[in-house]
């Protein structure tokens, strides 16, 4: 018999909405544009961890960088940083050979490309966005996304003689070379001819900037032939085992301290970042976009509560003499009120479903049409469904109660 009641109460409830299709839209939108904000932001942020985690577990997990600067600087660099010493490729040489924990070490140096130094190959250019990356023959052993597909990686001979030789990234390499193989051509980097021994595996994307579209060389032969600023040297290096990575930095430390004459008791003028910092600064950049979603959904589901509960409101005046007649003829004040609940978590719950279904679309072109990834999470579905009802019953309160103390007598007086 309660089930009955309860059907007919949620049928009254649907026939009301259904009965005035506009305004119960209108007052959903809100819900909707919430719950929407939800679902195609987290799809995003989901998307980017994925991608983000992936690339970083796909280059190692025990790798130790050294900066002479922080990786990612916020405001401008203290007095004492901008009076630092240059990192060097002999730091990295060190490394490698006093730290009996270190295993291998990488460097590498960034040239980006300008007018005076194009990177062709006859009349065929590189884009504007490609790089020249100065290397040693230890990034393949360091971080292991960087294997030949064709031919070989540089080797140490090619890093002590300085040869000119180079490998290419797939990109670079298909924009040079669409119809030919690039093996043994040779290619021009400013006025420098080198020939090419190899082209790397394809790497992809991350945060929608190609890894794939740089010219390895030889460290040495970049320090020899091109202009650089040391400053953007690079070292990177991975301990002999899995365990030894906090010895192995403290290594690391001692080396560079006495290379570079730090005093004792004196702070590092190096940054040591492990991927442990990486991932530690990303969780803080993606904390503080989800604050700004949070903000930005809470702002579209309480204007979405506030249209119900005024919606409703309307509607306890409209169907007065309905409330009436239904508790002349025996309706409980309980049953009143659970008429008007059920009506405002219908209306709110159709806002978070419409919402849901919307953010999918969203992540789906997101995902079609940029090269940001998009990956919607079962926990955001069901958050957006439980926010959207949570709203319908909190803001539909009011006027379900204001409905269910009617006088049945004054209520059938009213005209």
């Amino acid at each position: 018999m309660r089930l009955g009641i309860l059907k007919e109460i949620f049928n009254m409830a649907f026939d009301s909405i259904i009965s005035h299709k506009l305004r119960s839209f209108l007052t959903l939108l809100g819900i909707m544009i919430g719950v929407m904000t939800v679902i195609g932001m987290v799809s995003i942020i989901q998307g980017l961890n994925r991608s983000f985690l992936s690339e970083l577990e796909s280059a190692g997990s025990d790798l130790i960088s050294v900066y002479k600067y922080d990786p990612v600087q916020m405001g401008r660099r203290s007095e004492e940083e901008r009076q630092r010493k240059d990192l060097t490729f002999e730091d990295a040489v060190a490394i490698e050979q006093e730290c009996s924990l270190v295993k291998a070490v990488a460097v590498d140096l960034i040239v980006r490309i300008t007018e005076s130094i194009p990177i062709k190959y006859r009349n065929i250019k590189s884009q504007d966005s490609s790089i020249i990356l100065g290397m040693n023959e230890n990034w393949p052993i360091v971080i292991s996304i960087y294997l030949p597909e064709e031919g070989r990686f540089l080797t140490e001979s090619d890093v002590s003689h300085r040869t000119k030789v180079c490998v290419l990234g797939s990109e670079l390499a298909e924009t040079l070379f669409p119809h030919v193989h690039a093996l043994k051509k040779k290619i021009r980097i400013g006025p420098e001819e080198f020939t090419v021994v190899g082209v790397l595996e394809k790497r992809g994307s991350i945060f929608g900037q190609s890894q794939d579209n740089f010219v390895g060389i030889p460290i040495t032969t970049l320090m020899k032939y091109f202009p650089y600023d040391l400053s953007d040297i690079e070292i990177i290096a991975i301990p002999i085992k899995h365990g030894y990575m906090q010895d192995t930095i403290e290594q690391i430390i001692n080396v560079l301290r006495r290379r570079r004459k730090v005093g004792f008791g004196k702070p590092n003028d190096f940054v040591i970042a492990t991927q442990d910092t990486f991932v530690n600064l990303y969780n803080q950049l993606t904390g503080a976009v989800y604050l700004v979603m949070v903000v930005i959904s809470s702002i579209g589901l309480l204007v979405g509560g506030i249209g119900v509960m005024n919606i409703m409101l309307v509607s306890v005046k409209e169907r007065t003499r309905e409330i009436g007649i239904r508790k002349a003829i025996g309706a409980r004040s309980a049953d009143i009120m659970k008429q008007f609940l059920i009506e405002a978590i219908f209306l709110t719950g159709l806002g978070g479903a419409l919402g849901v279904i919307i953010g999918f679309g969203i992540s789906f072109l997101v995902r079609a049409a940029t090269p940001l990834p998009t990956s919607v999470t079962a926990w955001s579905v069901v958050l957006g469904l439980l926010v959207s009802i949570s709203v319908g019953l909190i803001f539909g309160i009011l006027p379900a109660r204001k409905a269910s103390k009617l006088d049945p007598i004054i209520s059938l007086r009213y005209e």
